[in-house]
């Protein structure tokens, strides 16, 4: 038996299909207006759990790149510093071993101590460095002056590390304490007693005492390249983290366009189409009610 169809039901199809055309051109004019295929969670609900996670994840490694940002800049001034204290380390070798010698007259002496009382004073200068107005060889008191110029060799740093997260369960230290870099105030090797002692020998013409600081000298400078490397290798890991990161950002960021960005030039087609079968279901439409309207003016 076949079922008989009314005007009625043929008006009501055919408004719920120009409805249905309507709604799906809105929401393709959304994602192009948005460039975004997800404007609400309804429109991809699983979708948007990944993208909300890969959100946080990005909003995560922003602030680690922040914190490699801060850790290079500190570790590198760190090392620039540490390499002006090393030319001085090796122009108070140099001076003592010119110093010691026999045929070096006083007056040499004297002139030699004139310059180690320089190098005492840009030691001290070079061991209350700030960047960003910390102090970079006080641990963690950064506000404080770690050193005095009278009384440099007798003090101790504050040893505490400045640690900076730069990956998940990844801490790095972007500090050296003035007493791994100097020595500290109980050690025989520590470079400004070491400095003034000699600089006090020269001026009382004394190579002997002279001879038995140099010895020291050597002691000193082998922990002090053991500092350098140790700042090296920082260094190393942290560029290391930074390509690392930077490749993850880039990765969350292309993850998280092909689950939230809109295909442009597919969207348009798909937007083409749909008013195309929007004009279609209209002019059909108005075949259908047109015979009716004569029908009803008669």
């Amino acid at each position: 038996m076949t079922a008989r169809v009314t005007q009625s039901m043929m008006h009501g199809q055919m408004i719920r299909n120009l409805n249905r055309n309507y709604q799906q051109m809105s929401v393709l004019q959304d994602q192009l207006s948005t460039g975004r295929k997800i404007n609400k969670p309804s429109d991809d609900p699983v979708g948007i759990t990944y993208a909300l996670r890969y959100r946080s994840e990005l909003s995560m490694n922003d602030q680690y790149q922040r914190n490699i940002t801060e850790a290079t800049s500190a570790v590198d001034h760190v090392d620039t510093v540490l390499d002006q204290i090393n030319d001085l380390y090796s122009r108070v070798k140099e001076l003592t071993v010119r110093g010691v010698s026999d045929s070096s007259p006083a007056e040499a002496r004297n002139a030699i101590g004139q310059e180690l009382d320089g190098i005492y004073k840009q030691l001290v200068t070079l061991g209350n460095d700030q960047v960003s107005g910390k102090y970079i060889f006080n641990g963690q008191k950064t506000t404080t002056a770690p050193y005095e110029m009278a009384t440099a060799g007798t003090k101790d740093t504050d040893t505490a590390d400045v640690v900076l997260p730069l990956a998940p369960g990844v801490d790095i230290a972007t500090n050296i304490s003035g007493n791994e870099v100097f020595g500290s105030s109980t050690d025989s090797d520590n470079m400004f007693k070491l400095v003034k002692q000699i600089r006090d020998a020269m001026n009382a013409n004394d190579p002997v005492t002279a001879g038995q600081a140099m010895n020291q000298l050597d002691s000193r400078l082998n922990k002090f390249l053991g500092v350098r490397s140790e700042i090296g290798a920082r260094a190393n890991r942290i560029e290391l983290l930074d390509n690392r990161n930077q490749a993850l950002t880039d990765t969350l960021n292309g993850l998280s366009g092909k689950t939230e960005d809109a295909d442009i030039a597919q969207t348009i087609m798909d937007l083409k189409t749909k008013e195309n079968v929007y004009q279609a279901a209209l002019s059909t439409g108005a075949r259908i009610i047109q015979p009716s309207l004569v029908d009803f003016l008669k």
